[in-house]
């Protein structure tokens, strides 16, 4: 079936901004935590955007969907979905409790393993960053105002490195190090990460710690629709020190969910 890009991503930036109501009433008073299995933070608000977004979509399209809160369907079930969408209802359930703000809805068409249509809404900051192949990459501010956006060429001074507020790692140093460059560190939650890249405003995204697909599928959309790429980074045996390897990152290929390390570059 011919996807009609343009008309997908109108309908989920609809439905990111729906969910986002939903977790913003939520946001503004007291709310319960509850604990997962892995020890990651679960609130009302992942639910509720959860149902929000899922009765979304399936009003919208019949493609099966992955979220972060139905992640239980059976390997020999996923692979053999040739396209599916990909949703976290709340990434950053931490900065959401910490309510600092950056915390987004996120939602991703893949096909074939590839990320081709992404929105990552902030609703507490009230910006949208979309995009889709062959429509390039575009941000909506909290006044509405749209502009396209592309990653920079990378400084040849010294680099702006954007990092997670949440999760360090002793690896970073490393990375960072072998660049050979001044490197100012941007900390930034959630996938709004992947999309300061995207829009010029930091030349890498180095990740070397763990992320599960519904946790980059959106922005990695929004990435390469900016023209910029997310490639899997491996470890030097020589030197230890993780580098980019120059293969992109793909989606339900393995029965895992877990992403390997990754680089975001333009």
């Amino acid at each position: 079936m011919a996807m009609d890009y343009q008309q997908l991503q109108d309908q989920c930036v609809l439905i990111s901004k729906a969910a986002g109501a939903k977790i913003m009433e939520i946001y503004q008073k007291d709310f319960e935590i509850i604990e997962k299995s892995d020890q990651s933070p679960l609130t009302e608000a992942d639910l509720a955007s959860h149902h929000c977004i899922v009765a979304g979509l399936e009003e919208i399209s019949s493609l099966p969907i992955l979220s972060e809160e139905s992640a239980d369907i059976d390997w020999n079930t996923r692979k053999q979905w040739q396209s599916y969408w990909l949703i976290d209802p709340l990434d950053g359930t931490k900065e959401f409790i910490k309510k600092n703000g950056e915390f987004t809805v996120n939602i991703a068409l893949i096909e074939n393993g590839e990320p081709t249509l992404g929105v990552v809404y902030a609703p507490a900051l009230d910006v949208t960053y979309y995009g889709a192949v062959s429509l390039g990459a575009s941000k909506q501010d909290a006044a509405g105002d749209t502009i396209k956006i592309a990653p920079k060429a990378t400084s040849t001074e010294s680099l702006k490195i954007v990092g997670s507020r949440s999760h360090q790692s002793p690896e970073i140093q490393g990375y960072l190090d072998s660049l050979g460059k001044p490197c100012e560190l941007v900390a930034m939650g959630s996938s709004l990460k992947l999309c300061l890249v995207a829009e010029g405003a930091a030349d890498l995204y180095p990740r070397l710690g763990p992320t599960s697909e519904w946790d980059t599928g959106a922005a990695h959309a929004v990435v390469n629709a900016a023209g910029g790429r997310v490639t899997v980074m491996h470890q030097n045996p020589n030197t230890n020190v993780y580098e980019d390897s120059g293969t992109v990152l793909q989606y339900n290929q393995k029965e895992s969910i877990l992403n390997p390390y990754f680089l975001v570059s333009a």
